[in-house]
């Protein structure tokens, strides 16, 4: 019985992030990655920026939007069920 529940708690395991989540904290290493370059190549203008942008703007936005892989899921099922 003990293994038929923990079978049920792990199916029930859901990833925290969508995939805009995911693409949005994608960008943001690529924005600090070339932050970076920029600034081993001696920019000191655009480098700033873009570091600021990545870690300040781009990776809490990441972390803070909504995008539940389970909520537009069942968004989508309850709108069909509705029809």
């Amino acid at each position: 019985m003990a293994t038929k529940k923990a079978q049920e708690s792990r199916s029930e395991v859901e990833w925290p992030f969508g995939k805009k989540n995911y693409l949005l904290f994608g960008l943001a290493l690529i924005v600090i990655a070339i932050g970076y370059v920029t600034l081993s190549q001696g920019s000191m203008t655009l480098s700033p920026i873009l570091l600021v942008v990545g870690y300040c703007v781009l990776i809490p936005l990441a972390i803070l939007i909504k995008d539940h892989p389970s909520e537009s899921a069942s968004d989508t099922a309850e709108t069909a069920e509705d029809d």
